[in-house]
């Protein structure tokens, strides 16, 4: 691997806390959601289901202590029934940490807070995937600031990383302001933030759409360190939608990078995974990133198959958020992101089943034949 990277290096001059002086590597705080996935049925013919937990925001934190082996937790909130308590169990095998998990009773039918579901079809070829969310009136929709102790999390505990994003800053306007409070309570104690724009349609259709996302995304961007967009997202940020179908040139990027840096020179690293949707069931995929002025462009599948498509690009960001809290640049971290996310779209699941040897031995452009 070492070829391709001595010809660039591209340190993204983070700051971050050395880890001994932590309990934990990365915080992440979001919704977990139980997902039913009727495999290769649609869903109005489905007799069985698999089950999984997910979320944008535990995915990453998912990832980065299965694949890459650090200490990580997530602040989300869970209401104390059976199905509750199997989203827990789903969550106790992928090994994040579950201390900061908020349990709110239950009263018998869900009428004051309940668990989010949601059924997703994979797709296949020219069938598009297909989600239908249930996640209305969910426990952690209903959190309010003041109801974590941020300090304490933050100080007395210590995080070097924390992320979160646009997924829990949609679930309600008590949830966004959560999400401020999380990451001012972060910056003040010296912890790098990132921040996944991570636009859903459902959850902002009563909140403005698009337009209210961008307000929001706007308003929090500059308590960000690392941001992660998707598809329009930084176009949009800035005003510029019309750019988003042209960024799969480093030059695009770096032009619309430069202008959000600009404006939010807070931010210290940009990254975004890019996609060409040939079929549900392939796509191209990469990504680019910019720090310190400079733009960067990851490695590229022009075609990689796809048995699920869910949590590619929060494994994107996990992978990022790998390499640069182990000291890598960018380009290795992009890379390491893209390689990830490659990996986890070949598995069932919203999250990574995968290992660092294996990451590693994508990136280093190892061959799929099989290992006996």
């Amino acid at each position: 691997m070492e070829s391709r990277y001595a010809a660039q290096r591209s340190s993204a001059g983070l700051k971050i806390k050395p880890a001994e002086e932590c309990r934990w590597d990365a915080l992440s705080l979001g919704e977990v959601l139980l997902r039913f996935d009727p495999g290769e049925e649609r869903i109005t013919g489905a007799r069985t289901f698999r089950v999984w937990e997910g979320g944008g925001e535990y995915n990453v934190v998912r990832g980065l202590r299965r694949c890459f082996g650090l200490r990580t937790s997530i602040v989300t909130a869970l209401v104390d029934n059976h199905i509750g308590r199997l989203v827990e169990d789903l969550m106790l095998q992928g090994g994040v940490d579950l201390s900061h998990v908020r349990w709110v009773e239950f009263d018998g039918t869900g009428a004051a807070a309940r668990n989010g579901i949601y059924f997703l079809e994979r797709g296949s070829g020219v069938r598009r995937g297909l989600g239908v969310m249930d996640r209305g009136h969910t426990a952690i929709s209903q959190m309010k600031p003041g109801e974590v102790d941020w300090d304490r999390l933050f100080g007395e505990e210590g995080v070097r990383w924390f992320h979160t994003g646009g997924i829990m800053a949609a679930l309600s306007l008590d949830a966004t302001q959560v999400v401020r409070e999380a990451m001012t309570a972060a910056k003040r104690h010296r912890t790098m933030v990132s921040f996944d724009c991570n636009y859903r349609p459902s959850l902002w259709k009563s909140r403005g759409g698009r337009a209210g996302a961008i307000a929001v995304n706007r308003s929090l961007a500059h308590l960000a360190d690392v941001f992660f967009g998707h598809e329009g997202d930084l176009a949009d940020i800035v005003g510029n939608a019309s750019m988003a179908p042209v960024w799969h040139t480093l030059e695009s990027f770096s032009v619309m990078a430069h202008k959000v840096s600009v404006e939010f020179p807070n931010l210290k690293v940009i990254a975004t995974s890019t996609r060409q949707v040939h079929s549900a069931s392939s796509n191209g995929w990469g990504a680019f990133g910019y720090a310190q002025g400079a733009a960067f462009k990851g490695m590229e599948f022009e075609k990689i198959d796809i048995l699920d498509r869910v949590g590619g690009g929060d494994s994107f960001a996990s992978g990022v958020i790998f390499g640069l809290l182990s000291g890598k640049d960018l380009r290795w971290s992009l890379d390491c992101g893209v390689a990830h996310g490659a990996l986890t779209m070949t598995t069932t699941g919203d999250s990574s089943r995968v290992v660092l040897a294996e990451v590693e031995q994508l990136m280093a452009g190892d061959s799929s034949a099989t290992i006996r």
